[in-house]
């Protein structure tokens, strides 16, 4: 007998469904249209988290990375491995508007390929179509590496301007997308990419933000930065970036370019490597400040590597303050 799902999402919106004991809340909800966010259908990336409020189930198969045991402790389930016992309630961390969209393929050609450093890459991608995303900053898409069947997730390091639009990405040695852009891409090549993905995107601003990066977790919020560039923001925005060596800090010159833009807007940025030259050493934890965290009232996004969002989420627990709302998102490298 086929199971009631609730689905509510954060604009307040609340759509119900019907799911079998034998399919994922995820299948359930995509047969019956509402795109959920989701990507890898493995219990692998987490990009379908969400928290179950009421009612009965089982999971399936899953990694740490993707749903730590904390966050299952606290009724967080990836809907990709979820499967209903009974009638059950879903916070889905989306409006409802991103769920109604479904995923785009396009096709887009390289316009350029820098080596920001020896640990990041710029790509820049140029075409029409690009515009058939319509994402929002903060969303990724999966790249397809050109002449394989592997793809690769990114997050947008800009929003798409004249065509164009770029993406921070890890120098990975041995990895499949870094070696192909420094060794065989050309101008004009073409990449495939699909989205866009994922529920880390700019919500609207109704108090202060608390922006915290690590490593390419920078490009989503180059691409939030240049939203808030160009619509404004009444609050404060603060961005903490952090690094593990001097070398892997870069765009620091158009988080500069933005501090002059956004009048409300700062940032510090930090290394890790305890032979570093720069002032700021250490983690992002160390340079987060109790008005940063304006008891509570305050936005939070972090994008970064698995230990550093667990590192940040224990942070603030044991800061004893609960924010307004908390967004993360968490990448590791693929080889």
């Amino acid at each position: 007998m086929p199971h009631q799902i609730a689905f509510r999402f954060e604009d307040g919106v609340t759509r119900f469904i019907e799911a079998s004991p034998t399919e994922t809340v995820a299948d359930a909800a995509y047969r019956q249209g509402v795109n959920l966010p989701l990507d890898c259908r493995d219990g692998a990336c987490g990009t379908c988290k969400c928290l179950a409020e009421s009612g009965p189930f089982e999971m399936g198969e899953y990694i740490e990375d993707a749903l730590s045991a904390d966050e299952a402790a606290r009724g967080y389930v990836l809907t990709c491995q979820m499967r209903a016992r009974g009638n059950c309630v879903v916070q889905v961390p989306a409006s409802s508007a991103v769920c109604r969209a479904s995923q785009a393929a396009v096709e887009a050609a390289i316009s350029e390929v820098r080596q920001l450093s020896p640990s990041t890459l710029s790509l820049t991608l140029k075409d029409a179509a690009l515009d058939k995303l319509a994402f929002l900053p903060g969303q990724y898409v999966n790249l397809q590496v050109p002449g394989t069947d592997q793809t690769r997730a990114y997050s947008f390091s800009s929003l798409v301007r004249d065509g164009e639009v770029s993406f921070l990405i890890r120098n990975v040695p041995g990895g499949r997308m870094s070696g192909y852009l420094t060794g065989q891409a050309q101008p004009g090549d073409r990449m495939r990419l699909t989205g866009p993905l994922g529920t880390f995107y700019l919500r609207d601003i109704q108090r202060p933000l608390l922006l915290l990066a690590g490593g390419t977790g920078l490009a989503p919020f180059t691409a939030m930065l240049e939203k808030i560039a160009a619509e404004g923001s009444p609050y404060p925005v603060h961005l903490i970036y952090g690094v593990t060596h001097d070398a892997d800090l870069v765009d620091m010159d158009k988080l500069a370019g933005f501090a002059a833009r956004i009048p409300n807007f700062s940032f510090a940025a930090c290394v890790a490597s305890p032979d570093s030259a720069w002032p700021n050493k250490g983690f992002v934890t160390h340079h987060i400040q109790p008005a940063h965290l304006n008891d509570g009232e305050v936005d939070v996004y972090l994008c970064g590597p698995p230990p550093m969002v667990e590192a940040v989420n224990r942070f603030i627990r044991e800061c004893g303050v609960q924010p307004a709302s908390f967004h993360h998102e968490k990448f590791a490298a693929s080889a």
